[in-house]
């Protein structure tokens, strides 16, 4: 009996389990089934509009809704880059059937020059047909009702507002800035086209480049429904673009505006930095170019002035530049002897106006012709002899030179927030073997020892090895752009200052002996500099530097006036002030310049003394009115 009420009670609970599970399961379709019925009472009720009209494709349009590109300021609330509201005349390809004859009809109705024409051919060779091609920037008003009373006539033209990138200050910074332009065939393969839809413009150059994602923004897009003659009659649905964030630099473009000034008269480079955070006060390459120029596409005459000019306006020098640094890495040089205990602060070598290697009759001739006499590393750097700095050299070789300069950034890039920057070139054995094939030569440590030979430096890496130096080892980022805020009055996103690395000399009092024996070249009795130190308001440290262009042998004697412009030496010259608490760091080279002390060195000084003595007193209104 026990077990027949077993297998009962056993059956009764299979069937409630059964039971469960059936519900479970009709509830379950239950909610698919509500789901289901909800989403489509939201489609025909909610998006009833929208989908009632894409049912009927050909009358559905899907425009971009472009945003709003950010603008750049200077560390003072300048601004560099603007936006213009401009109207173009622009054509579809898709609707063109005999373009000869739209454009001598357009021709009739407004002024289209030969270089617009030439212009839109090539862009109409290019440009798939459904991306309407420019062809008249700027449209007057007067010129907009003209063809709008015409449009009738010309299904295939569209006349666009648009935002037209502008640089109030034309050249002035260029060379930081940078330019917009269109989009060419190349970067149109690797852009999301998504976001450029109906965009025509890009960052080109400097920062524009750089920061192209945050200044471009987020293109929105609107669902429109359009009639049978493509006129808009409804809006459907729409995403609303993002503008692009606004750029605020630590560049002061009254400084840069006033370096430009200085120079314009050279092929010659400037970098002014900022020690205490790395911010980049000023970043000058000469000669410069209108930027304005290049917004809605350079005609070929003039762009080919520009390219192929002697002077090279388009290179940026500031950063792609790469020269011998000359006499103005003694300092880092003599550092090295210091920390790897070849040389003392002691140590004095004699200098008799020139060196050489034992059993060699080559001589490794020092500016003086007559030598230095006896010379320790402050007296070597304050006189600049060369003689104290081939030995030295020698005496360390090029792996522990090579080692101990690369921490100082030489042979490599700074990371700068531009486009294009070069790293410069710190020779070794293993670089000359792969490159030459051949092996490394002890003459080539000598005259590295002096920043010649193959070693080369961009007048940026010039200005963050002295920036380091002014710092007593502290590596800081150079870095251009100081904030950045969508354009809406919220809160600035900072920048903040970057600490790459820290070099620590096992006596930091070394510091202050290469420190001091710069500060003996603008202010000592035979410093090289001593007349741009003379009378100075305030203390600072100073390095002139010398790069030869060409070659001259032994038996002969450099003179300048027997040799063409572009043979003379580069004049290069390195600093900081105040010598206490620095305030700027400085680099400039002015290409066959001469003597640094002669051309470079002034020029640097008078820039310090706008930047610490006068600058509070100007407005880069009155700077740039000035010109």
């Amino acid at each position: 009996m026990s077990s027949i009420r077993l297998i009962l009670k056993d059956t009764v609970l299979e069937n409630k389990i059964f039971g469960n599970r059936v519900l479970i399961a009709w509830l379950i379709m239950l909610v698919l089934f509500l789901g289901i019925v909800m989403r489509l009472v939201f489609l025909q009720v909610s998006d009833h509009e929208l989908y009632s009209s894409l049912s009927e494709n050909n009358r559905i349009k899907i425009l971009p809704q472009l945003p709003t590109r950010g603008l750049i300021y200077d560390r003072n609330g300048v601004l560099l880059a603007d936006n213009r509201i401009s109207y173009s005349l622009e054509i579809l390809p898709e609707k063109i059937k005999n373009i000869e004859v739209i454009l001598k009809e357009l021709s009739q109705i407004i002024a289209i020059e030969e270089t617009d024409i030439a212009r839109f051919k090539k862009q109409f060779r290019q440009t798939r047909s459904f991306r309407t091609i420019p062809l008249r920037y700027r449209l007057t008003e007067d010129e907009v009702a003209r063809l709008a009373v015409q449009r009738h006539r010309f299904p295939s033209i569209e006349i666009k507002q648009n935002q037209s990138r502008y640089y109030p200050l034309g050249a002035t910074g260029v060379h930081v800035i940078g330019y917009v332009g269109r989009i060419n065939k190349k970067e149109l393969e690797i852009i999301d086209k998504s976001d450029y839809m109906g965009s025509d413009y890009i960052g080109k150059t400097g920062l524009e480049k750089y920061y192209e994602k945050e200044l471009h923004g987020k293109t929105g897009f609107q669902h429109v429904e359009t009639n049978v003659q493509g006129h808009v009659i409804r809006s459907l649905k729409s995403t609303p673009s993002v503008p692009g964030k606004d750029l605020h630099l630590n560049i002061d473009i009254a400084l840069q505006n006033y370096i430009e000034r200085l120079v314009a008269k050279h092929r010659a480079a400037v970098v002014a930095i900022d020690p205490k955070t790395g911010g980049v006060l000023a970043l000058v390459s000469m000669p410069y170019y209108d930027p304005n120029l290049f917004v809605n596409g350079i005609d070929v005459k003039t762009y080919s002035g520009l390219r192929d000019s002697s002077a090279r306006p388009l290179i940026n020098r500031a950063i792609r530049g790469q020269y011998p640094p000359g006499s103005t890495i003694k300092a880092f040089v003599g550092l090295a002897g210091l920390e790897y205990g070849i040389r003392s602060t002691r140590s004095r070598t004699w200098c008799r106006g020139w060196y050489s290697l034992k059993g060699q009759k080559h001589r490794y001739r020092d500016w003086k012709k007559s030598g230095h006499g006896s010379v320790n590393f402050h007296s070597a750097l304050e006189q600049s002899c060369d003689v104290y700095f081939y030995s030295l050299a020698h005496d360390l070789g090029i792996d522990r030179l090579n080692t101990f300069m690369t921490r100082f950034g030489f042979g490599q890039k700074t990371g700068i927030d531009l486009s294009g920057e070069m790293g410069g070139l710190m020779p070794s054995r293993e670089w000359k073997q792969r490159r030459r094939g051949i092996k490394w030569f002890p003459g080539e440590t000598i005259i590295t020892g002096i920043g010649q030979g193959f070693m080369l430096a961009t007048p940026l890496q010039l200005a963050v090895a002295t920036a380091t130096l002014s710092n007593r080892g502290e590596f800081k980022q150079p870095r251009v752009v100081f904030a950045m805020d969508d354009g809406r009055f919220n809160e600035m996103t900072v920048v903040p200052p970057l600490v790459k690395a820290t070099i620590n000399l096992k006596y930091p009092a070394y510091w202050n002996t290469a420190i001091g024996g710069m500060k003996a070249v603008v202010h000592g009795r035979r410093g090289t500099a001593r007349k741009v130190g003379r009378h100075s308001r305030y203390r600072f440290a100073g390095k002139t530097g010398t790069a030869q262009v060409i070659s001259i042998k032994q038996t002969e004697i450099y003179d300048a006036r027997r040799l063409a412009k572009k043979y003379h030496d580069h004049a290069l010259f390195i600093a900081f002030a105040p010598l206490k608490e620095p305030r700027i760091a400085i680099s400039i080279i002015v290409e066959n310049g001469g003597g640094g002390s002669k051309t470079a060195a002034p020029i640097a000084k008078k820039i310090m003394d706008y930047y610490l003595l006068q600058k509070s007193s100007l407005t880069i209104a009155s700077t740039i009115s000035d010109q």
